[in-house]
């Protein structure tokens, strides 16, 4: 066969950043990314599934979750319905399904977390980011085994030194960075990168109208270090360490619910608290050697550890009554009870590794990528938890209910989880992918093939995932792009997923697995003279193997038994460019359904059943004062079928949540612009930036529901869901400098 040279002069931008220059010269105009013919390879192969997501658009966001995770969440593909969370869903996948990487090696999120008023700080850093890559499915073989998404974060290299900072009503940061010797070519010898973090939600927390003294304290310090020995070789390091403390002393609280024809009040008095701690500690060694420019290896040594503690013993008593919604007097109580909920759960995880990569370019337009990878893992678990239900003198479950209604009964608990779990097991993984560029007539072509295999000593299960893409640019006049990309998605499974509902590890638990087809157009435009991209796509999942779970507020809780098939499909709309020009913004909408059958019994909504959502991340300024700028988020989604309690047959209880809505946004002065500065500041002279903004979370002042808690009537037979209600409006005032 004869070889196919293509000339220089057709080595073209296919997917590029399109630089386009405006009218107004205030503000530098952004980029539209696309997948490029490159006559030098700066990176790894492109994975044409990717969105790139701008690291200072994440820092400017509103949100109270966290910069990355706040930004991530107004993609289409993307669910999340609690502002206190940074963990999102992905077409209709869980929280536990969305691989996350920073410099190309994994990072585990906590796994004990209940309630979003437990998280604190996310692992990611946006004053460390450079780049921000996300999938939301049908990602290459150099990805790991979840079945639902893929974040890689790299951090930057600072070129001199910096110190920024940043402090707020509800925490501050500290970054500093430096650079350090000069090599022969004059590129820096020496980087690092240093920050530190502490935040507190306390003042947050106050809105979720409840007498409770809260005192949540999260902080994290993070390294980043680099030594190039020469231009071909390099070595860094990532370190990290957070302590997250959670206290929370119940008193009272009150909560309206129920109807205009049936209004109803809950009164809760509690005794007790809750005291979490979770700490956790990563550290990562690469080496990077690049003899040529065909030729790049890879060699990371990486070990975490997580060590987390949830503690609590709460008792309330209450009492459940309606009222005249017009003299809000009293009308009927139609119950009264108690509960005690307690807990001693402990966890220790502990992973160690190496994994080496290489890439061998023959040409600029093709990748051959191979990649091995080693873990270690230990897993000590303690689980002691349950809850005892009281109403009307009686405890539920109550037998009266079931067997007869002359026979009182006994003593029952609601639940009991109990376990003492330790395993030790290793697991192995590899991949090889091949990318290609070229030429099919006069269209552009981009084609990605490869797979991995995976073993776990665990379940002594041997996975093994092909996964393609493939893209094509038609010689039109319209510029449009054309991409198809799928395969053989599994989720390997790890503590959460290994855990039955009694506590205890199973062994013969199998990887849940996903066949995924997307297909996506990206349509580029101007309009107004500014450009815009168009991405439109539609996908498929079946799935077997699957695990039902339960959503307890935002911890999973998996049944630890592979007795479940089910499918996802939707479509994804996002309109991405310059609405104002100079700053990116973009609209979101995606309509999703995911479907599980658990048994044979027939198909039902996954916990996970998203169905419509609309996002929105709006930037502007004042054309004659543009240091006064603006960003805005809102978001509607409709109400996840979680409503209903937990560890009860799905089939049986359905309960719908209320739709998701939220206006998160962020009122900035730019008192000194590193664009405009100018000399004659005196001490002013010394910032590189200085911004004064106030941030209006939950503008709107809506109150959404994120789970119900139940409560039983022993008279009646009957449970009232009772909504747990999220943050209100909260105003923070925040200031942030960069001196360089």
């Amino acid at each position: 066969m004869k070889k196919l040279v293509l000339p220089l002069s057709l080595m073209v931008p296919v997917l590029v950043f399109s630089q386009v220059k405006k009218k107004k010269d205030t503000l530098k105009t952004s980029d539209i990314e696309e997948v490029v013919f490159q006559k030098k390879i700066t990176g790894s192969t492109k994975d044409i599934t990717n969105v790139k997501i701008s690291a200072k658009d994440a820092q400017n966001v509103a949100s109270i979750s966290g910069g990355i995770e706040g930004i991530i969440k107004t993609l289409p593909s993307v669910n999340s319905n609690t502002e206190l969370s940074s963990q999102y869903m992905v077409r209709g996948g869980n929280y536990d399904e969305n691989l996350i990487y920073i410099n190309d090696i994994e990072i585990y999120r906590p796994f004990l977390i209940r309630n979003s008023q437990q998280e604190g700080l996310s692992i990611i850093n946006p004053d460390m980011v450079s780049t921000v890559n996300f999938s939301a499915g049908g990602f290459e073989p150099r990805y790991g085994d979840k079945m639902s998404s893929a974040l890689n974060i790299y951090y930057r290299e600072p070129e001199k030194f910096e110190l920024s900072g940043e402090g707020s009503l509800i925490g501050g940061r500290l970054t500093a960075g430096f650079a350090a010797g000069k090599d022969k070519e004059d590129n820096k010898k020496f980087t690092a990168l240093f920050s530190g973090r502490y935040r507190n939600t306390n003042l947050v927390l106050n809105t979720l109208k409840e007498d409770t003294d809260f005192n949540p304290k999260y902080m994290d310090f993070q390294t980043y270090l680099n030594y190039h020995f020469s231009p071909k070789f390099n070595v860094s390091f990532i370190g990290y360490y957070s302590k997250n403390d959670y206290e929370m002393i119940p008193k009272e609280r009150e909560v309206d619910f129920g109807s205009l024809l049936q209004p109803l009040k809950l009164n809760v008095a509690y005794a007790g608290r809750e005291d979490d701690k979770y700490k956790n500690m990563m550290g990562t060694v690469s080496m990077n050697f690049k003899p040529s420019d065909k030729w790049r290896f890879t060699l990371d040594a990486f070990a975490y550890q997580n060590r987390e503690r949830e503690y609590y013993s709460v008792a309330s008593a209450y009492t459940l009554q309606t009222f005249d919604p017009i003299t809000g007097a009293p009308v009927t109580s139609y119950d009264s009870g108690g509960q005690i909920e307690h807990a001693r759960n402990d966890l220790f995880v502990k992973t160690y590794g190496a994994q080496f990569r290489t890439r061998f370019s023959p040409n600029v337009n093709t990748d051959i990528e191979l990649g091995f990878k080693y873990e270690k893992e230990n897993l000590k678990d303690l689980t002691n938890e349950w809850k005892l239900v009281d109403s009307a003198g009686y405890s539920l479950p109550h037998e009266e209910f079931i067997v007869d209604p002359r026979n009182p009964g006994d003593l029952q608990l609601m639940y009991n989880i109990s376990g003492k779990n330790h395993i030790q097991p290793t697991r192995f993984s590899a991949y090889a992918q091949y990318s290609q560029k070229f030429f099919w007539g006069s269209s552009k072509v981009f084609v990605n093939a490869g797979a991995r295999v995976a073993h776990w000593s665990y379940n002594n299960e041997t996975i093994f995932s092909p996964r393609a893409q493939f893209a094509i640019k038609p010689d039109w006049d319209t510029d449009m792009l054309f991409r198809l990309s799928g395969g053989i998605y599994y989720q390997a499974p790890f503590y959460k997923e290994i855990k039955d509902l009694d506590g205890n590890f199973n062994s013969n638990i199998k990887s849940q697995r996903s066949i995924q087809a997307i297909l996506a157009n990206d349509y580029e435009f101007f309009m107004y003279d500014r450009p815009f991209k168009l991405t439109t796509e539609l996908y498929y999942k079946k799935m077997d193997n699957l695990i039902p779970y339960y959503m307890d507020n935002v911890r999973i809780r998996y049944t630890g038994k592979n007795n479940a098939s089910g499918y996802a499909y939707g479509i994804d709309t996002r309109l991405f460019g310059e609405f104002v020009p100079g700053v990116d913004s973009w609209l979101s909408a995606s309509y999703a359904r995911v479907y599980e059958n658990i048994d044979g019994r027939g198909d039902i909504p996954r916990p996970t059943d998203q169905r419509f959502r609309f996002a929105m991340f709006y930037q502007d300024y004042m054309p004659a004062f543009p240091q006064m700028r603006v960003n805005l988020t809102l978001t509607y989604a409709m109400g996840l079928p979680t409503g209903a309690p937990v560890l009860t047959d799905p089939y049986v209880y359905q309960k719908t949540l209320p739709s998701y809505k939220r206006v998160d946004l962020g009122l900035s002065y730019v008192f000194i612009d590193p664009k405009e500065k100018k000399s004659g500041y005196g001490f002013w002279g010394n910032f590189d930036e200085l911004t004064l903004g106030v941030q209006v979370f939950n503008a709107f002042n809506i109150r959404n529901t994120v789970a119900n808690q139940w409560i039983a009537d022993a008279n009646t037979n009957l449970m009232y869901p009772v909504p747990v209600r999220l943050t209100g409006r909260f105003f923070n005032v925040k200031l942030e400098f960069k001196i360089k």
